[in-house]
């Protein structure tokens, strides 16, 4: 069964462009996003102990795909063209952290589950509801630039870089986008925001992945030498978002083994979706 839906899978990406490839799969994760946002129109609340489990499994995912999806193959292609391995998948790395680094210090924001007075990023009187929203998108820009970084590596014949990986990688990351979606929409309407408005607000976050995509698709294809560092860059820039937003917002409160649990799940879901299809 896992053969017929890879190959089903392949046969309809590979009617269009890696452009439109990236496209299509980030707006897939944007839409996900979205369906987990339009549960605030069903429910006004969620136990503490189901968001720390879902933000776990979101970690998870994040930290499967950055090796398994990325870092992986970006070691691979590296050494297929006579450069050591470690160097790309290092200096990419690093680049990603810091970039996300950089973006965290300066773009105000509010993670999930902290008070206003713990907000980031320069002073500002904006909204706590618009902090939210920025967190989660800065969250994005590095899953969608992954997807799209390996839909351009395919079409470029990258060693390492599959079509089934790229997909796989799209499918992951919409996965957890779903309890995403949630956990933005669902704080939002707690604190009285209306059920439409914390909808729009929670699948806005993710409105910067199918941006994200095409730009990285476009980048390697443009520059097809920057595909290794571009891969690592997107991982370390994903790593450094579980690390800084993911794991501490799961801590907070009493359902750290929940989390944790939900952490293992999503890193095997990945792992298997990777493994299968790539």
């Amino acid at each position: 069964m896992i053969e017929t839906a890879k190959h089903f899978l392949e046969d309809f990406f590979g009617q269009f462009s890696p452009i439109q490839q990236a496209l299509i799969a980030t707006t897939f994760t944007w839409l996900v996003t979205a369906l987990g946002a339009s549960f605030v129109f069903l429910f006004k609340t969620m136990h503490r102990k189901t968001l720390d489990g879902m933000l776990g499994f979101t970690g998870g995912v994040m930290v499967a795909a950055s090796f398994w999806s990325l870092l992986a193959p970006s070691i691979e292609m590296s050494e297929s063209q006579g450069v050591p391995g470690w160097m790309p998948a290092a200096v990419g790395f690093l680049m990603g952290a810091f970039f996300l680094y950089g973006l965290d210090k300066i773009m105000p924001h509010l993670h999930i589950n902290f008070r206003e007075s713990e907000k980031e990023g320069v002073k500002t009187d904006w909204h706590r509801t618009t902090l939210l929203v920025l967190a989660i998108t800065m969250h994005n820009i590095p899953e969608g630039l992954a997807v799209g970084v390996l839909f351009g590596g395919v079409a470029a014949g990258f060693d390492g870089a599959t079509l089934g990986g790229a997909i796989a990688l799209a499918i992951g990351i919409g996965i957890q986008n779903f309890p995403e979606g949630i956990a933005v929409a669902m704080p939002l309407r707690r604190q009285g925001v209306s059920r439409l408005k914390s909808f729009q607000m929670g699948q806005l976050s993710a409105i910067v992945e199918p941006a994200a995509g095409v730009l990285g698709a476009w980048a390697v294809l443009t520059f097809e030498p920057i595909l290794p560092y571009a891969l690592s860059f997107a991982a370390g820039a994903m790593i450094y978002v579980v690390i800084e937003e993911v794991v501490p917002e799961t801590q907070r409160d009493k359902y750290t083994d929940i989390a944790t649990l939900g952490f293992i799940g999503g890193f095997v879901v990945m792992m298997v979706l990777d493994v299968a299809l790539g």
